[in-house]
């Protein structure tokens, strides 16, 4: 399908780098241009009845307490200007920041948003907010039970079963792994022992792919390998395999990923190996990357390869077969790509 671009949006595009799978790129703007907020980060997406939604925290800096999670609907091909839907203020009157927003539309029912409250990821809890109407209005906010955190960061499945597996992790004592499910939309909650001690390796974040005869996988963000890791569940995401590496580079940062229609399992992600005895690296490029298999991955497209920070990306199919990727660009504004997987080759 050919998207028309509206002529008020020109201003945002700019040029990607040539590349082999260019073509694979319809569109690539900015969310917004300007906001009350300097900072920016941890952008999540969703297809609504009334289009596409996309929420993130916004405030002076992350872990400041004017951190709130703001959204903007995509209206007639442009997106509406940021709104402030969820803050941290407390019944004290202190307000504490907001974090890691992730939103999911409920088959022929709500749009639900899980967030993040806490002075820190370590002591940060779960609430979720809820619209009837694609984002336009929200409940009063909801905390989520202790010890369940929601989807931490990548965003929840639907399992056939009607369950809602949620991929999680926790950052203390140390960085491991878990999964959350929930079968009445976040009204009542099963959640999983940690899959790893985070002592070798600490694993947060992951995102969850679907493969034949009901296979999961779970893509994670490593603390120390260098490596995004992996675990796999045969059981509907009940028990998962201890994780292990991949082939692909990761320098402590933030991934997403998503299983097409046609069965290849998309990848968006910095692929930088840290120097030795480092556990990070820059957050540039940012790549999409095709698998078959979910075990051997090929380059599909490049969206960033300037100096800066392009991280923590979201990605979702929409209805039309199109894949949709916000993420961080320069802890500045969100930015927005539109790919056709059928032209990723």
């Amino acid at each position: 399908m050919k998207l028309l671009l509206p002529a008020v949006l020109l201003f945002s595009i700019q040029t990607l780098h040539a590349q082999p799978n260019a073509p694979a790129v319809l569109r690539s703007e900015f969310i917004y241009e300007r906001a009350p907020f300097p900072e920016c980060h941890a952008s999540t997406l969703a297809e609504t009845p009334q289009g596409l939604v996309a929420a993130w925290f916004g405030g002076t800096k992350e872990k400041h307490p004017d951190v709130g999670i703001w959204v903007s609907q995509m209206a007639n091909g442009t997106w509406t200007a940021p709104v402030e839907v969820a803050t941290g203020v407390q019944t004290d009157g202190k307000r504490l920041p907001c974090w890691n927003p992730v939103l999911f539309q409920v088959p022929k029912g709500e749009l639900i948003l899980f967030y993040k409250i806490g002075p820190s990821p370590s002591t940060w809890w779960g609430m979720l907010k809820r619209s009837l109407d694609g984002g336009k209005t929200w409940s009063v906010a909801e905390r989520l039970p202790d010890g369940i955190l929601g989807p931490i960061k990548n965003k929840p499945v639907l399992l056939p079963s009607g369950a809602l597996l949620c991929p999680s992790s926790s950052e203390s004592p140390s960085w491991r792994v878990h999964f959350e499910q929930t079968n009445d939309w976040g009204k009542t909650w099963q959640k999983t022992a940690p899959i790893n001690d985070g002592k070798e390796d600490g694993a947060i974040q992951p995102s969850i792919l679907f493969h034949a005869g009901g296979r999961l996988q779970a893509l994670c963000r490593s603390q120390k390998s260098g490596f995004i890791l992996e675990t796999w569940s045969d059981d509907a995401g009940k028990t998962w395999s201890s994780l292990a590496k991949t082939t692909l580079p990761n320098p402590n940062s933030g991934t997403d990923a998503v299983t097409l229609s046609d069965g290849r399992q998309l990848l968006v992600y910095n692929p930088v190996s840290p120097k030795p005895g480092q556990w990070g690296g820059p957050r540039t490029p940012l790549s999409v990357a095709i698998s078959g298999d979910g075990k051997t991955w090929q380059s599909a497209a490049v969206l960033e390869d300037t100096p800066g920070e392009y991280s923590y990306p979201a990605v979702i199919q929409t209805a039309d077969g199109l894949v949709h990727v916000t993420y961080t660009w320069k802890r500045q504004r969100i930015r927005h790509v539109v790919m056709d997987p059928l032209k990723i080759r």
